[in-house]
């Protein structure tokens, strides 16, 4: 990778609002800075549940890194995921190489916790990247087209039973995208179902949703 050595490293792995904001914000100093992540897109995330139930397509919560810091000539922009940080020597370690840093901002993001159980991923998958939303469109989506066509009423029900695990914004804006997709969006395009009765369950640990917000707006 090209870098002026001359000038002092700043190595950001991460293109998401942090890592964004740390190139942004380093605009003009004099220093050469290199942007790694694993996709080459920065992504809107608290929109992905709204790509999930059909209401937006993934391009209108994406943005190309590369387009977004087109115009900021000290930095560079990398497709690479980061294997692991050696501290000691001061160096990001990649897949095949490794490039030495003076300065690091780590902006890698969170993942899910599934609390050990490395089974669930595939019956529950979480909503952190647009692969994710576009696996939940696709997977709710095939459970109307089935349920049009299933004769007994246990196997129709449980079809249309959708589950939330998380009352946070993001399942709490989950759930209630997928009641306005079965009472609004899909009313009228199937014969033998009644999209309307499909059940949504949202599901949290403690005994309010929204934790991080009031009391009566939670209750609300």
């Amino acid at each position: 990778m090209l870098t002026d050595h001359n000038l002092p490293r700043v190595i950001i792995v991460g293109g998401g609002f942090a890592g964004l904001n740390a190139a942004k914000g380093l605009a003009g100093v004099q220093a050469s800075l290199l942007l790694l992540d694993r996709t080459n897109h920065h992504l809107f995330q608290p929109l992905l549940y709204q790509v999930a139930t059909s209401v937006l397509s993934p391009s209108d919560i994406a943005s190309p890194i590369r387009q977004v810091l087109s115009k900021q000539s000290n930095v560079q922009v990398a497709l690479s995921p980061v294997d692991r940080v050696d501290l000691e020597n001061r160096r990001v370690c990649l897949p095949h190489q490794h490039i030495d840093y003076d300065y690091l901002v780590l902006a890698a993001g969170a993942t899910h916790s599934y609390f050990s159980h490395d089974t669930w991923p595939y019956f529950a998958p979480g909503l952190k990247t647009v692969e994710d939303a576009l696996k939940i469109r696709n997977r709710v989506l095939l459970a109307y087209e089935e349920a049009e066509w299933e004769t007994d009423y246990e196997a129709r029900r449980a079809k249309l039973t959708f589950v939330v695990v998380g009352g946070g914004p993001t399942g709490v804006e989950l759930a209630g995208a997928f009641a306005e997709l079965c009472r609004h969006v899909l009313q009228r395009d199937f014969r033998h179902i009644d999209t309307d009765k499909a059940r949504i369950v949202l599901v949290e640990a403690v005994d309010r949703l929204l934790t991080m917000y009031d009391d009566d707006l939670s209750d609300y």
